[in-house]
Parts: C-alpha cells; structure tokens; sequence
C-alpha cells in the first residue's frame, strides 16, 4: 500500500522535526558558549587587542540565537524529506559542521588557541558550505536558510584573523587571578 502524504501531513512532520531540531540546536549553541566565559566576562580576551570594527558583545547572542534557529529549521526541512536522495549523508555533513561549530567556543575563548581557532573557522565553513549544497539539492529552501550562517561565518572569520594578527602571542597571554581583596 503506497499512499502519498497529502499537504497537511507533510507540513505536521515538518513541524514536529522543527519542535525537536530548534530547541536542540539552540541548547547545544548554548552550552557551547557557557562551557567557558565569552566575550567581556573573559578576563584573557580582555588582555587582547581586538579589531575596531567588531559588532558589541550583545550582538553575538543575538546573532547566533537567530543563526541557530534558522540552522534547526533548515536541519528539519532535511530530516521531514524522507526518501529523498542524498539525505542522509547531507544529515552527517550537517552533524560534522555543527560539531565543528560547538568546538570553536571552547577552543578559542577556553583554550586560547586564537590561530588554531582561526584554522577550524576555514574548516567550518568548508564544512557548511558542503552541507548547503547537499541541502540544496533535496530542498533549496532549506539551502538558502544557511546562507545568513555563510555569511556569518566569513565575518567571524575576518575577526578571528584581524584577532591572531594583532596578538601574535594570545597563546601564551595569561589572564590576571581574579582578586579576592576589597579595595577601600
């Protein structure tokens, strides 16, 4: 018996996938970026020089919230295809690419590697842009939802390289202890 899913079903699959992939997608995003301190609250970025032309910390959460989200839905769009051609490896690249994703957090701002982070970047988008073509070619919709992370991912690049540049020695660069005295 091969009966075709009419329209309201397909769009009820679609939508229990994006129940699942959105919030998933949005948590690992997020404990990625609270498994060290980010931004201001890390005192070794802090000792940095950083680029003039950098977006303000409160942008970064709201970037990559709307990145995620459109990341989930993208992902959804791919897993509600059952039966389309190139699925399921267009499924690993994009699992491959968010892990890739997860590790640049900790790598750059946990273990200050500022070049080796600078390498994974180049990687990641290699690896999401691999992942929008495969995506592309089973629904271009859900292709052209991972072009603003494209994007995003050559800004953070240019970042991460203007960063290595100008602290050629972030590596060996050591936060001061956090004080316990009062000053009064």
């Amino acid at each position: 018996m091969s009966e075709i899913a009419s329209k309201g079903q397909l769009r009820a699959g679609f939508l229990r996938w994006a129940v699942v992939t959105v919030p998933l997608i949005l948590l690992l995003g997020f404990l990625s970026g609270r498994m060290v301190p980010v931004g201001s609250e890390n005192r070794w970025y802090q000792l940095l020089t950083l680029p003039a032309m950098r977006p303000p910390d409160w942008a970064f959460g709201v970037v990559w919230t709307a990145l995620y989200i459109l990341m989930g839905v993208s992902l959804a769009m791919i897993l509600n295809a059952r039966g389309a051609r190139g699925r399921g490896s267009a499924i690993a690249i994009f699992a491959i690419q968010m892990v890739l994703n997860l590790a640049w957090t900790p790598l750059f701002f946990g273990a200050h590697q500022v070049s080796a982070a600078l390498i994974l970047l180049i990687v990641l988008f290699v690896a999401a842009l691999i992942t929008t073509i495969a995506f592309g070619r089973i629904r271009p919709l859900a292709a052209w939802l991972l072009v603003p992370y494209l994007a995003w991912l050559v800004i953070a690049t240019a970042l991460n390289w203007q960063i290595d540049r100008a602290n050629p020695d972030a590596e060996a660069l050591a936060s001061p202890p956090a004080s316990t005295q009062i000053d009064l």
